[in-house]
């Protein structure tokens, strides 16, 4: 009966999510749009890095492959077949990044991730300067900002429902014990390196869409735009706050912080990366596993 409830009520929101831009100016359509991008990349994020607790900011490479994907080929495919090649794109870079990396732990994994997305960045503005010889594109598609928050909407729920069978099914339960220690669960007999790779390439993949999905956004792109690495430190951050290792913990994070990250932007723009920084260092000092695991935990002390 409760489930029952629980799907109605989640239909309902659903819904009225929906009709939103219908009931919104421009600008909260393009407020929710921004939004609904980040608690998108934020689930996606924490459904590899929640588990395993290796720290990606490789989250702003994936995005720029999507979006730039879309600047290249909206012009030649039909727009549903961009999208696929996006993906597949996305899929095939995290598999061979993962092949490389996912035996690295700790800092160096999140070196490495941050370097991948600065190399994939200086490669496509090498090739935009010196194959093509121009250094930005424009992405000619009719679509206003509700059909792009229709599309991402619709990716979120996809992502929420398969980090909701992740967390249920077996593999959940073998990535929480990779997290715990890689070595004793490669001696339980954990494929530990596959299941990494595969949920490395799952969360790419959902992130690779977000910047596809988006790229019609902003009508003309470049570099500089689309793979800007606050994109990864923002969902690094979104994701914490909220707590990586529960379903709803990124989606906890991600709105509060990204109204606060607009309003910061707006009138504060020449501070904005201090604050960011010390908002970071405030969340791993006070809060390391998020506002829900905090919440759990004073409910548990209360209740002994």
């Amino acid at each position: 009966m409760k489930q029952t409830v629980f799907i109605l009520l989640g239909l309902a929101v659903l819904a009225l999510l929906a009709a939103a831009p219908y009931l919104l100016s421009d600008y909260g359509t393009a407020l929710l749009l921004g939004m609904t991008g980040y608690i998108t990349l934020a689930t996606a994020w924490a459904m590899f890095s929640g588990p395993t607790r290796y720290v990606s900011l490789a989250t702003v490479a994936f995005f720029g492959i999507g979006a730039y994907t879309v600047a290249v080929l909206s012009e030649v495919l039909p727009y549903p077949l961009v999208l696929l090649v996006a993906a597949l794109i996305g899929l095939t870079v995290a598999i061979i990044v993962g092949l490389s990396t996912l035996r690295l732990a700790g800092v160096y994994f999140v070196i490495f991730t941050f370097g991948l997305a600065e190399l994939v960045r200086q490669t496509v503005t090498w090739w935009e300067v010196n194959v093509t010889e121009t250094l930005g594109r424009y992405i000619f598609l009719p679509f206003e900002g509700r059909h792009i928050y229709w599309q991402l909407l619709a990716l979120l729920v996809v992502t929420l429902l398969i980090s909701w069978w992740i967390g249920r099914s077996r593999y959940g339960l073998a990535l929480k014990a990779i997290g715990d220690d890689e070595t004793v669960a490669e001696h339980a007999g954990i494929n530990v390196p596959g299941l990494k790779l595969a949920l490395f390439a799952i969360s790419a993949t959902i992130i690779t869409l977000v910047g596809a999905i988006q790229a019609p956004r902003w009508t003309y792109i470049e570099p500089s735009i689309v793979f800007n690495p606050t994109v990864s430190f923002l969902t690094l951050i979104m994701a914490l706050l909220g707590g990586p290792s529960k379903l709803w913990g990124p989606m906890v994070g991600a709105i509060p912080l990204f109204l606060l990250f607009e309003w910061l932007s707006a009138n504060f723009p020449d501070h904005f990366s201090i604050l960011l920084g010390a908002l970071f260092i405030m969340i791993v000092f006070f809060m390391p596993k998020g506002i829900l695991a905090k919440l759990e935990d004073l409910r548990a002390g209360g209740a002994s």
